[in-house]
């Protein structure tokens, strides 16, 4: 791996990985060995492989994911970490109390994407907090796009019809 690629490349979404792979480790410190292995796998790349690599990016969420799983899995970790880290998009027009209104959302389907089936959380995070298109889930998840699709749909339902029947 050449340092100009590695820092165009792999340097900028190293924030991305992070999220990531704390959505499914639940712990920081994994989380950050597990970017920091995953960095390292990057650069140590032969040249071979260099060249056959077609999107950065998704391959190294897909290390990502493959890392953090066998890390919870050798820890029989299966929860979810809170997203930290993540920039609540509220509109900067705002009124102080639009916006204390909308963290409370924000904070509120954060907490119920945690409830939600491991597949069906990861797939959300995947595109409403990182905006990954469903093809790059899919392959990120190793996964079909129609297993995208209807965990996409069946997360988002779940927490539209828990925030309707508790307001």
């Amino acid at each position: 791996m050449n340092p100009t690629l590695f820092h165009e490349q792999i340097f900028p979404i190293r924030h991305k990985l992070f999220r990531f792979a704390l959505r499914i480790t639940g712990n920081s410190h994994e989380a950050e060995d597990v970017v920091q292995e995953v960095l390292e796998k990057v650069w140590k790349s032969s040249p071979e492989h260099v060249e056959t690599v077609q999107n950065w990016e998704a391959w190294c969420m897909t290390l990502t994911r493959n890392r953090s799983l066998d890390k919870t899995r050798s820890n029989a970790l299966r929860r979810t970490a809170p997203l930290e880290g993540v920039q609540d998009r509220s509109v900067e027009s705002a009124t102080p109390a639009q916006r204390a209104e909308q963290r409370d959302l924000v904070h509120q389907v954060k907490r119920l994407m945690q409830e939600l089936p491991e597949k069906q959380r990861l797939v959300m995070h995947l595109r409403d907090i990182e905006e990954l298109s469903y093809e790059e889930i899919a392959d990120t998840l190793g996964i079909s796009l129609d297993q995208v699709k209807i965990n996409l749909h069946r997360a988002r339902k779940a927490v539209r019809e828990h925030m309707l029947n508790h307001h």
